[in-house]
C-alpha cells in the first residue's frame, strides 16, 4: 500500500495495564472521519479526508495511486487543482518563439480561451469541457481558421499540462472532440488584371509594394524594411535580411519570418519601377530598435516611409488609410456605408500578392524548391501543400505524350478524314 488511513475519530492508547485500547478523539463525532495519507515521489506527504462510512473508499483511493505509481502515471492531485488561467499564464512567460508570435499567442489565449476555459481545475478537464468551450467559440469568432489557430494554441497550453504532471491526457487529443476546419481551402490567386487595378489606385508612392509583393513574393513587412542597399540592380536579385515588425510596445527592425534571410530574382520590369521610385521618392533613413523595444538601435534607407516620411510604415495603418480603400477603387471590396469601417478582407490583404507571385512562376514551370526558396519558406512540402492545385495540369502532357508515341509508328492517322473512296 502506498500509505494508510487514518481514523481522526478515535486513537490507540495504553491503559492502566499498559494494553493497547482506542479511544475517542476530541474531533469525534464531527467533520471528515478518515484521512488517506501517503508520500509522494517528491518526498512530500500527501493526502485525501473521506466521510464516516467512506473507509472503503479510502482504501481504494489508496490502491489507485499505488497502482498509478507503478505504471508511472501517478499525478500530484495538488497539481491537478492549479486551474487552467493560472497554468496558461505562467506557459505564456516560459514561450521563446518571436515576439509578435507571442504577441498573438497571447491574444488567443487571453481573448478566448481563459474567459471559457479559466476557472477550470486542470485536473478535472474532460473532453466534454473542450466541446462546449469549441461550441461557444464558434458563434464568438466566424472564422473557422482563426478558431483553429486559438485551438491549437489551447492544445499546446495542456500537452505541456501532461508533460508537467498536472492532467492524465489532452483531452483535446480525445476521437469526440473535433478541430475546426483549416480554413477555406484552395487559395485563389488573383488576376494580372485585379493587380494592377489595385496598383494603380494606391498613392504613387506606395504603388511599387505591389511589384516587390507581385514581382518578387516578398511579404508586406519585408517590403516596408527593405532598405535600399537591399536591392543589387547590378546582378538582377533582392537581398532580404530585414522586415519591420509590430509589437505592443512599438515598430522595431527584425530578420524576416523564422529568420530565412535570403536572395530572390529581381525581374529586369520590375527594377525599373524601383529606379523610378527611388528617383521620386528618395529613400529615407530610419532608426528603429532591433527585435524588441528597447533593444540596440539600428538605422536603414527605407524604400518606403509614412505619408509624412517622418517614421517607417505601421502595417495596420497602413492597411485602413491606404490598401483598403485601394480595394474599394478596384472594386475588390465594396464601399463602406457611413459611419463604418471597411469590410474584413483577409483574403484580399497584401499577402495576397505572394499568392500571385507563386501562381505566376509555378505557371510558368518554375520547380517548387526554387518558389520555396524565394518565398522564405521552411520547407519546400509546405509550399507544394499550398500550392500544388496550381502547378499546371498534368493531363495535357499526358496526352502529348501517348500521342507522339503513336504517330513515331503510324505517322498517318486512320480516320475518316484519310479515307478512301470507294
Amino acid at each position: 500500500m502506498a500509505g494508510h488511513v487514518q481514523d481522526r475519530w478515535y486513537k490507540i492508547e495504553a491503559d492502566s495495564n499498559g494494553k493497547p485500547r482506542r479511544v475517542r478523539t476530541e474531533r469525534h463525532g464531527s467533520g471528515l472521519r478518515y484521512r488517506a495519507r501517503y508520500i509522494g515521489p517528491d518526498g512530500t506527504e500527501k493526502s485525501k479526508s473521506f466521510r464516516d462510512g467512506q473507509k472503503r473508499l479510502a482504501d481504494q483511493w489508496l490502491a489507485h495511486i499505488e497502482a498509478d505509481m507503478s505504471r508511472g502515471q501517478y499525478l500530484d492531485p495538488s497539481a491537478g487543482r492549479v486551474t487552467f488561467r493560472q497554468y496558461a499564464e505562467k506557459w505564456l512567460t516560459t514561450q521563446t518563439t518571436a515576439m509578435t508570435t507571442r504577441e498573438s499567442v497571447e491574444s488567443a489565449i487571453r481573448g478566448h480561451a481563459i474567459p471559457y476555459l479559466g476557472p477550470r481545475p486542470l485536473g478535472s478537464f474532460k473532453p466534454e469541457h473542450i466541446r462546449d468551450w469549441l461550441s461557444q467559440l464558434e458563434t464568438a469568432v466566424s472564422a473557422s481558421s482563426y478558431r483553429r489557430v486559438i485551438y491549437n494554441n489551447v492544445a499546446a497550453v495542456l500537452n505541456a499540462a501532461v508533460d508537467d504532471g498536472h492532467l492524465a491526457k489532452n483531452p483535446c487529443h480525445a476521437q469526440s472532440v473535433r478541430p475546426p476546419a483549416p480554413g477555406a481551402g484552395r487559395i485563389v490567386p488573383w488576376s494580372g488584371a485585379r493587380v494592377f487595378a489595385v496598383r494603380a489606385a494606391l498613392p504613387a508612392r506606395y504603388r511599387a509594394t505591389v511589384d516587390l509583393g507581385g514581382g518578387c513574393g516578398l511579404r508586406q513587412g519585408e517590403i516596408f524594411g527593405l532598405p535600399v542597399d537591399g536591392i543589387r540592380f547590378d546582378s538582377g536579385w533582392l537581398h532580404v535580411a530585414n522586415q519591420v515588425k509590430v509589437t505592443k510596445e512599438g515598430l522595431v527592425f527584425a530578420p524576416p519570418k523564422r529568420d530565412k534571410v535570403r536572395d530572390v530574382p529581381l525581374p529586369d520590369r520590375v527594377a525599373h519601377v524601383l529606379k523610378a521610385h527611388i528617383e521620386t521618392f528618395p529613400p529615407v533613413e530610419i532608426t528603429l530598435p532591433w527585435l524588441r523595444v528597447g533593444g540596440p538601435l539600428v538605422t536603414k534607407r527605407l524604400l518606403f516611409t509614412r505619408l509624412d516620411g517622418a517614421g517607417a510604415v505601421r502595417r495596420t495603418d497602413f492597411n485602413d488609410r491606404v490598401w483598403k480603400p485601394a480595394l474599394v477603387a478596384a472594386g475588390v471590396i465594396p464601399t463602406p456605408r457611413p459611419g463604418e469601417r471597411h469590410q474584413a478582407a483577409r483574403e484580399h490583404g497584401m499577402h495576397a500578392l505572394r499568392h500571385f507571385y507563386a501562381s505566376v512562376l509555378l505557371d510558368a514551370g518554375e520547380n517548387v524548391k526554387a518558389l520555396s526558396n524565394y518565398l522564405g519558406h521552411n520547407d519546400p512540402g509546405f509550399t507544394l501543400r499550398v500550392y500544388t492545385h496550381l502547378m499546371p495540369s498534368s493531363d495535357a502532357r499526358a496526352r502529348k505524350a501517348v500521342d507522339g508515341l503513336y504517330e513515331a509508328t503510324d505517322p498517318v492517322p486512320d480516320g475518316p478524314e484519310t479515307a478512301q473512296s470507294p
